[in-house]
């Protein structure tokens, strides 16, 4: 009875790779289902040249002068200043968790006050050098 309970549950007994079975097995449907999806398209499209479809599309625009354009530069340190705090803030939570645990109380404290004396450090850097100034 237990041999066939064993053979019957793949967490109980089997072989090793017994429980990847579904998962390859759905990788691989998956892959089919893309290549399929793929050759119908590229055998059931219309395909109609013009010197129109050659341009570049933009919002209905025709494309005028150069391909290059400015970007200011502070939108990618908003940007990168964004990813730094809300990576941060992530680490907060696993902290919380362990600070409740019986025993880390003092310690993970003092820790967790280094780790936000250096986002200050970083925010007032920031600051100084003017990098959160819109203007």
């Amino acid at each position: 009875m237990e041999g066939q309970l064993a053979a019957a549950d793949p967490a109980v007994g089997g072989g090793y790779f017994d429980a990847y079975a579904a998962v390859g097995l759905l990788a691989v449907v998956g892959v089919v289902f893309i290549a399929v999806s793929f050759t119908a398209n590229r055998l059931l499209r219309p395909v109609v040249d013009s010197p129109e479809k050659r341009l570049a599309y933009e919002c209905g625009v025709d494309p005028v002068g150069e391909g290059w354009a400015h970007t200011q530069i502070r939108y990618y340190v908003y940007a990168f200043l964004y990813v730094i705090f809300a990576v941060d803030a992530i680490y907060l939570f696993p902290w919380a968790t362990v600070f409740a645990a019986a025993g880390f109380g003092a310690a993970t404290l003092v820790e967790m006050f280094v780790f936000i004396g250096f986002l200050a450090v970083g925010l007032l850097y920031a600051w100084k050098k003017g990098v959160l100034e819109w203007t």
